[in-house]
């Protein structure tokens, strides 16, 4: 340990005296046990004295700004915390303050502010813990290491299930570590899971006691809530095994299937959080749950352009036209997403949505669908087949970027040449059939004794043009 690490003030020389102390009693106690001359009551009572000595003068743990200790903690060097932390010392419950962090304001007087880094205190069996280094904090642990401090707001088995380190996890509960600690933001350790490395973590939580109904003092979620969040089928299997309420709700009126279908999904995302949903409806979570904005899962699904997600609710009954408080149909979520989803296939979730019966958009709208979809052709043709005619004006065209129209030239131009040509007869047909079977094309259609192209013709399978 570096010289002048720590100020030896008379508090702290008198703590020393007393460690000193307490390891001659020790000893002495080892001896006179050894000898066998004492009974159980005087074992006991020496053991209780012990302990009454010990609570009576224990100081609070002091703050340490050794860089030789935190590199050694923060690099994970075990022979150098062996070193640092000897045995019989009190130093493993030591805080630490690391340099450096976010800025922020300071009030440091009657109307003086100071720009100062937000520290946050932490300890090293936090450090060991988050960062996954088991045999350093087997040793922390083995030099009688606190497992319940928590001087930043968490405990160090937070950290590790936060970060996914599942030996380190285990070894804390093995120590003792509670597994239904709460945090200083109202979470425990199950909440702590978000990640796929963090599944050996949830498992360990949940042997050694963890609630699998615990609920955040913030959002009153549920571990299930925020495994669906972050799209984690496999802790969400694995706390439907443990008994997890699939339709419990948030103060936000979210159940776990319309957290997953309400979080943002990148593209390789999706498959993901579709498996997530697949679990949750079939494990019997209501598909038509409305959350405080009246909002369903389609509705969000629709918005995040999941469309495997889409064709999930549909298939178990969800409202293809239920609204929200603002009125929007799933339709209209997902062209309001259409502009920011291209590259996730956005006409899947309109076709979709048309073929179990959304209404249609009203037509003086579709200039304004055009404006805002049109780098998606495929969502654009999909959507304008639905209709038997379209009203095509100068308005249609102005709504068309020039860039856009450039780019799906070809695709532009049959569309705007139906000004002047009716629709083919086929179309007619077509449309006329979907109107007779409104909601039902996806239960007659593909039963329909008709060539395969046929039958995509009808469920509106995009072509690339319109004729």
């Amino acid at each position: 340990m570096s010289h002048g690490s720590f100020v030896f003030t008379s508090t702290a020389l008198r703590s020393f005296q007393l460690d000193e102390v307490d390891m001659l009693e020790r000893d002495n106690y080892k001896k006179k046990l050894a000898s066998r001359k004492l009974n159980g009551y005087q074992l006991k009572k020496e053991a209780r004295d012990r302990v009454s000595l010990r609570s009576s003068v224990a100081l609070p743990p002091a703050i340490c700004y050794d860089l030789v200790i935190q590199n050694a903690l923060y690099t994970g060097d075990t022979e150098a915390v062996q070193r640092l932390f000897p045995k019989g010392s009190t130093t493993a419950n030591l805080i630490i303050e690391p340099q450096g962090g976010d800025m922020r304001w300071v009030a440091r007087g009657e109307g003086l502010w100071s720009l100062s880094y937000e520290q946050e205190l932490t300890t090293p069996l936090h450090i060991t813990a988050g960062r996954g280094f088991t045999d350093s904090l087997r040793v922390l642990l083995q030099r009688g290491a606190n497992v319940e401090l928590a001087p930043g707001g968490t405990t160090a088995l937070h950290e590790s299930c936060e970060t996914g380190h599942p030996e380190c996890t285990k070894l804390l509960l093995s120590h003792g570590a509670n597994a239904n600690a709460v945090s200083e933001e109202g979470l425990m350790a199950l909440h702590m899971c978000t990640s796929s490395e963090s599944l050996e973590c949830a498992k360990h939580l949940l042997q050694y006691g963890a609630a699998i109904t615990a609920r955040s003092l913030g959002e009153d979620d549920t571990p299930l809530h925020v495994a669906a969040e972050n799209g984690l089928p496999e802790h969400i299997e694995l706390y439907l095994r443990y008994g997890a309420a699939v339709d419990k709700q948030n103060d936000q009126g979210l159940t776990p299937l319309n957290a997953a279908c309400s979080e943002q999904q990148e593209a390789h995302e999706l498959e993901r959080y579709f498996r997530a949903c697949k679990l949750l409806v079939e494990a019997g979570s209501d598909v038509r749950t409305i959350d405080q904005d009246k909002q369903t899962p389609l509705h969000m699904a629709c918005k995040h352009a999941n469309a495997d997600v889409v064709d999930l609710l549909l298939t178990h009954g969800a409202d293809v036209n239920a609204m929200n408080y603002g009125c929007k149909t799933p339709m209209q979520m997902i062209l309001q997403s259409v502009c920011y989803k291209t590259s996730q296939r956005p006409e899947r979730v309109v076709r979709s949505l048309l073929n179990y019966g959304s209404v249609l958009v009203w037509h003086v709208a579709l200039p304004t669908v055009l404006k805002h979809c049109g780098m998606s052709p495929r969502t654009i043709e999909v959507l304008f087949n639905a209709y038997a005619r379209l009203k095509i004006t100068d308005s249609w065209v102005e709504a068309v970027s020039p860039e856009v129209f450039k780019e799906h030239q070809e695709f532009y131009e049959s569309l705007f040449s139906l000004a002047q040509t009716p629709r083919s007869l086929q179309h007619l047909s077509r449309v006329r059939l979907r109107t007779f079977l409104e909601g039902r094309v996806l239960q007659v259609v593909p039963n329909l004794s008709l060539p395969t192209f046929l039958k995509n013709y009808l469920l509106l399978e995009s072509r690339g043009y319109f004729h």
